[in-house]
């Protein structure tokens, strides 16, 4: 889970010695190579720096810890005030499968974008982290985690699956390929047909998974 932020400190730094690094150097590494960053994926590379100073800092590498009050940026909403939970309940009823499940409760769980997980692979999937590197666009990398119950649904799924496709979601039918954009919304329209769920979204911001997935449908999935 850490290696992958351990190379982006690195990339950003350099050889830099553990001792030469300050609060300042730090911070403007948050702010350039992490200003894009969701908060939970922020507070999550922050996490990583403020244990890896903890941990130098008690076995005397360093004299002063330079992010000692470094804190988390505080995580959003992930349920919309439009969205109740007896019909994200209702959703999660919706799905009949090990891969419906998968697929609803990651994009619940990370928040990314469909295009984003029509290209994921299995090896882009950390279960140890609970993290997943996810490409955008511009074929940019970034670092997504999702919950416990996804994690579950993720792995049952691709433990009953008797291919061998690298891609994580694959069509239903023979032979399997990968999931592709429209394949994926489909899916997600059958889930809400049969949650009964009708509500449409007029922002046509996505922040979160959830407004994600309501604004597919929303548009009629085109």
């Amino acid at each position: 889970m850490y290696g992958f932020q351990y190379k982006l400190l690195k990339c950003f730094f350099g050889n830099l010695r553990i001792s030469e690094f300050t609060s300042e150097k730090l911070k403007q590494y948050l702010v350039e190579a992490g200003g894009h960053l969701k908060p939970s994926s922020l507070g999550h590379r922050i996490r990583f720096i403020k244990s890896l100073f903890k941990w130098t800092h008690k076995e005397g590498y360093i004299s002063k810890n330079p992010v000692a009050k470094l804190k988390e940026p505080k995580l959003e909403q992930r349920i919309p005030k439009s969205l109740h939970k007896y019909e994200m309940d209702h959703l999660r009823e919706g799905c009949h499968t090990p891969m419906e499940n998968a697929l609803f409760e990651f994009f619940y769980s990370t928040g990314c974008r469909i295009g984003e997980v029509a290209k994921l692979d299995r090896e882009d999937i950390n279960f140890k982290g609970n993290s997943a590197i996810v490409h955008g666009k511009g074929d940019k990398e970034r670092e997504v985690y999702f919950n416990i119950r996804c994690a579950i649904w993720l792995k049952r799924y691709i433990e009953e699956r008797e291919d061998t496709d690298p891609c994580l979601f694959v069509t239903e039918r023979n032979p399997k390929r990968r999931m592709s954009v429209n394949s994926l919304r489909y899916v997600i329209k059958r889930i809400s047909n049969r949650a009964g769920i009708k509500k449409r979204f007029t922002h046509t911001n996505c922040i979160t998974a959830m407004q994600h997935i309501w604004l597919i449908i929303a548009l009629h999935l085109k």
